[in-house]
């Protein structure tokens, strides 16, 4: 049985979102919007990291506290527009390890064409979340996922800000185990493979190429 998508309503990430869609809004927000809403969704996705208690020494007296146990986090964007969630995921866990996975779509049939893979030598032993703005037809995320799952990583989550029904079916059909958190769950796609009604091109928002 697939993991139930979280849908992330928090005031702020919606009041951000509402900016991200806006035609208006140019490159340089955009980008600061990108990763500020990352960085929110961030603690969301990071919620069920395992803890253990370690005893350390504050200025009044010893004392024990939490910190993260277990299995180390690595973010992995689907370029070239996951690059935009990058830095605000690495303000909240700067010790994460980053791996980048290249994918486009073909134009005309719209399926997903894998161009590069870079990933950290211990990527199995990972807690790994996947970052792409947009989950549209899913063809991206799917094969991504695909990739990690061959390189032996058991713990993957996918985040992104976007999806349309079509993509989040084909992911949770493709890899039910994986959790997926966004920001809104949107109409549809349209005849292009776009998200309505989204925010257009995200890879072309970010990066001033639109």
């Amino acid at each position: 049985m697939a993991n139930k998508p979280l849908i992330m309503d928090h005031p702020l990430i919606q009041h951000k979102l509402t900016l991200l869609r806006d035609k208006r809004t140019g490159s340089k927000e955009f980008r600061e919007m990108i990763a500020e809403v990352s960085m929110l969704m961030c603690y969301e996705a990071t919620r069920d990291l395992p803890l253990k208690e370690v005893e350390i020494e504050t200025p009044m007296t010893m004392t024990k506290s939490n910190v993260i146990s277990g299995r180390k986090l690595a973010f992995v964007p689907i370029l070239r527009a996951g690059l935009g969630m990058v830095d605000g995921v690495l303000e909240m866990i700067p010790a994460a390890k980053v791996g980048h996975i290249g994918i486009y779509r073909d134009p005309e049939s719209h399926k997903p064409v894998d161009y590069y893979c870079k990933l950290p030598k211990d990527i199995a032993s990972r807690h790994v979340i996947v970052l792409d703005p947009m989950l549209a037809t899913g063809g991206s995320a799917v094969e991504a996922i695909n990739l990690l799952k061959k390189e032996g990583v058991q713990n993957i989550k996918f985040m992104c800000i976007i999806a349309a029904p079509e993509g989040l079916d084909a992911l949770t059909t493709a890899h039910p185990d994986v959790q997926v958190y966004c920001a809104a769950l949107d109409e549809k796609l349209d005849e292009n493979k776009y998200i309505l009604p989204g925010l257009g091109d995200a890879g072309d928002r970010i990066f001033g190429t639109k």
